[in-house]
């Protein structure tokens, strides 16, 4: 109890989750069991007590500690489902600004039955018309900022968004001052969505709070778990594919003059350049300022290069990449400099898909989008998935990645 109570302390399990969503608590709470079970087991070993206890009653609690746990945070939540629809435990909200960023505040608030929070009104300097127009379900203009002061001092406002715009810093600090001479918790939203955001969390310098922009998913404890995941399944495919890929060598050797492997300048993690290694599938081995991209029907490229090409086969090489840190499994794929130096000046947020490693397959491709792009649409749509796969990234998700490169119907689209 002890270790777990650490653990979920450490992981902020016991905070409120008042207006959060169940499936966040949820996952709180396994991972704060995940972390401590390990914990508890190696102290079993480290005092020698570990063979006092059944294998059988070890497997047994370690799948049915957290279901239990899991169950009981349900049950809990409602319980509180049923007392706020009683009226019970409820907090009324008020929203200082009138801005598209109260209304993604009021949203939840008000969607969700019984959240436990009752929005009194929408409080600007601004009357509507001026302001952001905002549902009338979600509540109504309850007046100025002067108003909103007027009733946390009275009483009938437990907590405050403010939603104001980052450029009102001057009319935020003067709503923090007057609202201090209240009891109403306040939280001021900062609106970081003018910014394109990627993987934003906040950190601190010193003991100065600062929030990241552009960030990358794998610090700490993910970047050591995407590490064991590569040399994991990395080293397990690289022993499954090894003849395989003694046979594709001599195919490549005996189709076609010229080299079996064929390397190209790309970039890798943070923009450092890497030579990627493949198989050669064409007559040619281009890597200089201007890199021409396969076409359906290409010249260049061999009988045998088209069924490795399709295939994917002549990627096969890069898992020894993945094994020496260079690549990842899955990740944006890397492009040929030349390509990136074209496409950099042309497509907003180019460069934030070199935050991570470059991957063999990623969540662009299994969607389609790779092989050529003869369009700058194209391409934005690679750079899109590429990002979107940053911000979310997690180990299953991977998994699923690497179940579709296998047997996704779109593995095949576009490959010449």
């Amino acid at each position: 109890m002890l270790a777990f109570y650490l653990v979920a302390e450490t992981n902020g399990l016991y905070r409120s989750w008042r207006g959060a969503p169940l499936r966040q608590e949820l996952a709180t709470a396994i991972t704060s069991w995940v972390v401590a079970a390990p914990v508890l087991l190696l102290v079993a070993f480290l005092s020698k007590t570990s063979a006092t206890y059944s294998r059988f009653v070890v497997v047994a609690w370690f799948f049915l500690a957290p279901t239990f746990i899991v169950l009981f945070r349900m049950a809990a939540r409602a319980a509180l489902v049923e007392l706020r629809r009683r009226g019970r435990n409820s907090r009324s909200v008020a929203i200082a600004g009138l801005t598209p960023m109260a209304e993604r505040i009021a949203e939840p608030i008000v969607s969700p039955p019984y959240s436990g929070m009752r929005i009194v009104g929408f409080y600007d300097d601004r009357r509507p018309g001026r302001s952001h127009s905002m549902p009338d379900s979600y509540g109504v203009f309850a007046g100025d900022l002067d108003q909103l002061v007027t009733d946390a001092k009275e009483g009938r406002v437990d907590r405050v968004y403010i939603t104001l715009p980052l450029k009102a810093e001057p009319r935020i600090n003067q709503v923090v001052r007057r609202l201090a001479d209240t009891t109403a918790t306040v939280f001021v939203v900062a609106d970081f969505l003018v910014f394109d955001l990627l993987h934003a969390q906040w950190s601190s310098v010193g003991d100065v709070p600062v929030v990241s922009i552009f960030d990358t998913p794998f610090h700490g404890v993910s970047g050591w778990l995407k590490r064991l995941e590569d040399i994991v399944v990395g080293t397990a495919i690289v022993l499954l594919i090894s003849l395989p890929m003694l046979a594709i060598a001599a195919g490549v050797k005996l189709s076609s003059p010229g080299p079996v492997f064929f390397r190209q300048r790309r970039y890798g993690l943070n923009g450092r350049e890497i030579r990627v290694l493949k198989f050669r599938s064409m007559t040619v081995c281009e890597d200089g300022p201007v890199v021409t991209q396969a076409q359906k029907g290409d010249q260049r490229v061999t009988r045998f290069g088209a069924l490795l090409r399709r295939t994917s086969l002549d990627e096969l090489p890069q898992f020894l990449q993945v094994i020496t840190g260079e690549m990842s499994i899955v990740g944006p794929r890397p492009h040929a400099v030349a390509h990136n130096e074209l496409y950099r000046s042309k497509i907003h947020g180019y460069m934030l898909r070199h935050k991570v490693k470059p991957g063999i397959t990623g969540w662009a491709q299994v969607n389609g989008w790779r092989g050529e792009t003869d369009t700058v649409d194209k391409m934005a749509r690679r750079v899109e998935h590429d990002l979107e796969y940053i911000q979310n990234w997690g180990l299953l998700w991977d998994l699923k990645i690497i179940l579709l490169t296998v047997i996704g119907r779109k593995k095949g689209l576009n490959a010449y």
